[in-house]
């Protein structure tokens, strides 16, 4: 993609953290003088989500005035809207609607790119239908999209996605990056080096600093990110500009985003594991989705097949897929008769998807369905 602002490049999205509704222009007026390639505006929580209550008109008054007054403060320098979670989760872990978290996105995006935003950061997130649903709330913009998982000690975010399964659901589905968001240290260094062969688009850290570390100390933080491919670097909480200034010097060494010439992305996921596929893809005999779907895909231990190829005729089938992902030992693929059912299988589930070719579906209306939801067509 072409990025909306020069390479490498660091942008303060520590300003989400002052209270809705303020701007420190002072902050960022030091910040973009510091260097910062790019602003964010404080709209982390200028969503349905967290106001539920706002009046019609609210959530798009409370967006552009937002990124309005960051983008005076700021000058000419890209300003991008923050998206935050929606603290929605949807089954099995809990009992939302996937429409509703969409539809929470879907207002808020289209008032940033209404005022202009000129790209969207996911930041914090916690769950992988948040991130998908803004992802595909996106869809009608031409913003580029960036998405950054708030893990844990366990490598995992609070609804139990893992980087891995994110990073190959959320680039199939047309994410600009992804990456991770948080204090700088060995497990996230990790998950990068195993995110690093595997990545189709630009892998990106929202660093935080420790409370009292000086600016050098914080940039030595990052250095192995760096190193590891790491080329976009925001500048998170507890920041100042000194630290954005110290981050930027060090990173002058560094070229433009590392992407591997043949990355190994060829595989389906859900929240918590990616499958890795081969040439080959054996599919087991068609599951009938019912009640006993869960437990027919426990059950399921065919060392002979590399995909649970699952059966569905209707909407109901397709939320039941969705409900039951977390489930399966292998990958999962779909068989649909209906355009319409098919889709609502790909929307429901949390994951990435294989499509049986065989479906009766015609092959043009097949790739632009696989298209907007990252899934595989074999």
């Amino acid at each position: 993609m072409e990025f909306p602002f020069e390479l490498p490049f660091l942008f303060d999205a520590a300003s989400e953290t002052c209270p809705a509704g303020r701007i420190s222009a002072e902050r960022i007026d030091g910040c973009v003088k510091a260097g910062a390639g790019a602003v964010c505006a404080p709209t982390f929580e200028a969503s349905r989500a967290f106001l539920p209550d706002a009046a019609e008109n609210e959530i798009d008054e409370r967006n552009t005035r937002l990124v309005q007054s960051v983008r005076d403060a700021a000058g000419n320098v890209p300003v991008g809207g923050v998206l935050g979670p929606t603290g929605f989760l949807v089954p099995p872990l809990g009992e939302s609607d996937f429409e509703d978290i969409y539809a929470a996105y879907r207002e808020q995006v289209s008032a940033l790119d209404e005022v202009g935003a000129d790209f969207l950061l996911l930041n914090r997130q916690t769950s992988l239908a948040d991130m998908r649903a803004a992802l595909l709330a996106a869809r009608s913009t031409n913003l580029p999209v960036f998405a950054c998982l708030a893990l844990d000690e366990n490598g995992m975010t609070k609804a139990g996605t893992q980087f891995l399964p994110a990073l190959i659901t959320l680039q199939a589905m047309g994410a600009d990056a992804v990456g991770i968001c948080g204090v700088p240290d060995e497990k996230m260094l990790s998950e990068i080096h195993g995110a690093v062969p595997h990545a189709s688009v630009p892998l990106i850290v929202i660093a935080d600093s420790k409370p009292g570390q000086t600016p050098e100390e914080y940039a030595e933080t990052v250095q192995p990110l760096l190193d590891a491919g790491v080329r976009i670097v925001g500048c998170g909480q507890n920041t100042t500009a000194e630290h954005l200034k110290q981050l930027k010097d060090n990173m002058k060494k560094y070229g433009s985003p590392e992407i591997p010439e043949e990355p190994d992305c060829y595989a389906a996921a859900i929240e918590r594991e990616a499958f890795f596929l081969g040439d080959d893809i054996i599919f087991s005999k068609p599951i009938r989705c019912s009640s006993s779907l869960s437990d027919d895909l426990i059950d399921l231990d065919d060392e002979q097949v590399s995909a649970a190829l699952v059966d569905i005729t209707s909407i109901d089938d397709a939320a039941l897929l969705g409900q039951s992902s977390s489930m399966t030992k292998l990958s999962a693929a779909v068989r649909a008769d209906s355009p319409t059912v098919l889709e609502a299988a790909l929307r429901y589930f949390q994951g990435r998807l294989i499509i049986d070719s065989g479906s009766p579906i015609e092959r043009e209306v097949l790739e632009p369905l696989a298209a907007k939801y990252g899934a595989i067509i074999y």
